[in-house]
């Protein structure tokens, strides 16, 4: 009987660790991805199942989010892309080409004639924010990956149970791991008042929802009245006007208006009916949108189930673009190949690239990772700048005075192939002149990295970077 349970327990090993190195190779993915999952599964079996499945397993053809979600919700009156009534002169072929790629690997459609406002401090973002609730007459949508529970979360969770009781449509989603801190009451005192909740992803003892816990919902995104749009890096949090350990948090974030904010509408919708399964409808959630200044925006979202890696292919289809300069914020360095090669080819072609980092993050780890990817960007003639006023959190790129990309994606993996993300790829001069001055005076409170300083490291802290970079696809 104990022989037969052996040859039982033996045979169902094989048979569950060949059918899963099987649909791993069917999969198609990179090689050197594929064969580190099956040298852990066949020499760390039990362990390396559990990982597999939780972190390893490639949902681009699953859909969490269904495509037939996604149709009944995008099917709307939203204002739609005209391309002819926009100064042709403004765009050249590479800018179109960047254009059309973004609406076929996202649909993300064009969106003319917005007012855009940017900020770069948590005080003014929050006021702006504030404000435009604080006036809401209809609904308010909004959508982070952290609500902290904190002074300034509970100065918007007391808004919002204000417009609530006033008799504005209230609907919150917050991710239920980058949220985690919130605490029973204060999501019981929402909806009590009337407010609509919804977590994202909520951790559930099924195979279907473990195995779906390293997919977070990592966008950040408010709708007032279907007029007023926000969308950036920041999250609901005290650290970005009181700071914390590492000081004041610089972010970036932009404030719409026009008919990008149908954009934004339209993504908060798709979100919803995955999180609640019941669809928004009204036509006031998207009103004829006024008409502002002469730019174009595009609201690109992407995930781990997304036919492609929009996001990643747009910032790299950007950057081929170039031909002056690409200006980068990023907290977090653990870039794509892809990523890594066009800030490469852009350096060494004599384009002005310039990486700004923290000193440090709020990951050691991470910041371990990051150093390891620098050598060649360096070596490229790639400027490095280490942002020492506190911690550097925004997530912004400009291009050549005209494109500027904003939003929650940061560069590493995590961001490209497992967070669900956003960002508003923006065709406007004014905008980018914006960021390109606010990028410059960034700079008065960095350290330049040379290559001289990065190679000269001690040999410990090498290893301890090569070992942390093993494991930036989980960062």
């Amino acid at each position: 009987m104990t022989h037969l349970l052996t040859v039982i327990i033996i045979v169902l090993y094989l048979y569950t660790i060949i059918g899963t190195i099987t649909v791993l190779l069917l999969e198609n993915r990179d090689p050197a991805k594929s064969l580190s999952w099956m040298f852990i599964l066949l020499f760390l079996p039990v362990i390396g199942m559990f990982f597999y499945l939780l972190l390893g397993q490639d949902y681009r053809k699953s859909k969490i989010i269904s495509q037939k979600s996604i149709r009944r919700v995008t099917d709307r009156p939203v204002a739609s892309f005209d391309i002819t009534k926009l100064d042709r002169t403004l765009l050249d072929e590479n800018h179109l080409n960047i254009i059309k790629l973004l609406y076929r690997n996202s649909e993300a459609a064009g969106y003319a004639f917005n007012k855009i406002d940017v900020f770069a401090d948590g005080e003014s973002t929050f006021a702006s924010i504030f404000e435009a609730i604080r006036n809401a007459k209809d609904h308010v949508h909004i959508e982070f990956f952290i609500f902290d529970d904190d002074r300034i979360s509970n100065q918007m969770r007391e808004l919002l149970i204000q417009k609530a009781n006033e008799g504005v449509r209230v609907r919150m989603i917050y991710d239920y791991w980058g949220s985690f801190k919130l605490t029973k009451e204060y999501l019981k005192s929402l909806r009590k008042a009337g407010v609509y909740v919804r977590p994202f992803l909520p951790f559930r003892w099924q195979i279907s929802r473990i195995n779906k816990i390293n997919y977070r919902n990592h966008r950040k995104l408010i709708v007032v009245d279907g007029e007023i749009g926000f969308t950036g890096g920041l999250n609901i949090a005290d650290r970005y006007i009181y700071g914390n350990k590492l000081g004041n948090w610089r972010d970036t974030f932009i404030r719409l208006e026009g008919s990008a904010v149908h954009g934004l509408q339209l993504l908060f919708m798709v979100d919803w009916y995955f999180v609640d399964q019941k669809l928004v409808e009204g036509s006031q959630y998207f009103p004829q949108p006024k008409e502002f200044d002469a730019n174009l925006v595009q609201i690109v979202n992407s995930g781990p189930d997304s036919d492609w890696s929009a996001i990643l292919q747009g910032i790299a289809s950007a950057f081929s673009s170039a031909t002056k300069y690409i200006y980068i914020h990023s907290p977090y360095f653990m870039p794509t190949d892809i990523i890594a090669s066009c800030m490469q080819i852009a350096a060494l072609t004599g384009i002005d690239v310039r990486l700004m980092i923290p000193v440090k993050s709020d990951s050691g780890f991470s910041d371990a990772s990051t150093s390891s990817y620098l050598g060649k960007a360096l070596e490229a003639g790639v400027k490095v700048y280490r942002y020492k006023n506190g911690f550097l959190h925004s997530k912004a790129m400009v291009i050549d005075d005209f494109i500027s990309i904003v939003g929650s994606t940061n560069m590493d993996e995590r961001s490209f192939a497992q967070n669900f993300e956003a960002n508003a790829f923006i065709y406007d001069p004014v905008t980018a002149i914006k960021l390109r001055d606010l990028f410059l005076k960034d700079i008065e409170n960095c350290e330049e990295l040379t290559l001289d300083a990065w190679t000269n490291r001690r040999r410990r802290q090498k290893l301890k970077e090569s070992f942390a970079r093993l494991f930036s696809p989980l960062m």
